[in-house]
């Protein structure tokens, strides 16, 4: 791969204001892990009043209430021994955001090989403080190509560095684990949608049987926060016929 597609990607995914949580001090983006970052990924599951899921039940009944989204494959990325295919709708943004840019950059799909899991389900290797089960977390198969590799590490450091996330280089398996913060990506997310277009609109979205906050936002490019706080939405609930102010571009 040349220098320059993959400085031109970056550059555009993450060359703008970073949002970070004030609370939150800086790491010190090595991918090692650490205490310390066990208590960033825990202070933020508790700043978001995220529930630590117990059970397979309660997994199923978040995600009939919409606080956790469905992650199906598509082109970028595939699932792998996943268990449970559920995690918080900014999780299922920045994968699809993530693997995008990765097989752009690399020719490779993104493989996820966990998401959502309840505290019955960890595997017997897993930290007691895992946030897992909060379904703000997701793990990435360790690629065999060292491009694609260092390109994936360089964009975590990148995103550490903004305060969106936590990035973990695993050793037994290999793979990366990612605690994600849900709301200052998504603020991170909105500032670089704002600054790449160039004209921001209004469009009124009339929902349709079988929408959700979720599937507008992803079609519209934007976010379920967003929808909310433009609509006036305090709960996941939307219906027929409504029509919804929703964020687009010219």
């Amino acid at each position: 791969m040349t220098m320059g597609a993959g400085s031109i990607v970056r550059s555009f995914a993450f060359a703008a204001c970073v949002v970070a949580l004030s609370a939150l001090p800086a790491s010190s983006q090595t991918l090692r892990g650490s205490a310390a970052s066990l208590d960033r990924q825990n202070r933020v599951a508790r700043q978001h009043d995220f529930t630590f899921i117990d059970t397979a039940e309660r997994v199923r009944y978040f995600a009939s209430q919409e606080w956790l989204v469905r992650l199906r494959p598509g082109r970028n990325f595939q699932l792998h021994a996943v268990s449970f295919a559920y995690t918080r709708p900014e999780v299922a943004l920045f994968v699809e955001r993530l693997s995008g840019q990765y097989r752009a950059a690399c020719g490779e799909q993104l493989v996820v090989t966990s998401l959502t899991r309840p505290t019955t389900r960890q595997p017997r290797n897993a930290s007691s403080r895992s946030v897992h089960p909060t379904g703000m977390a997701v793990d990435l198969r360790y690629s065999r190509n060292r491009t694609c590799r260092r390109w994936l590490e360089g964009v975590l450091l990148d995103l550490e560095r903004a305060g969106v996330l936590e990035a973990t280089r695993e050793r037994y398996p290999a793979h990366y684990h990612i605690a994600l913060f849900p709301k200052p990506y998504a603020s991170y997310v909105e500032r670089i949608k704002t600054r790449s277009s160039r004209r921001v609109v209004q469009v009124a979205y009339t929902v349709r049987s079988g929408d959700s906050l979720w599937t507008i936002a992803r079609k519209h490019g934007t976010t379920v926060d967003v929808l909310k706080q433009k609509n006036g939405i305090r709960g996941s609930t939307i219906y027929a016929g409504q029509v919804l102010d929703v964020p687009g571009s010219r």
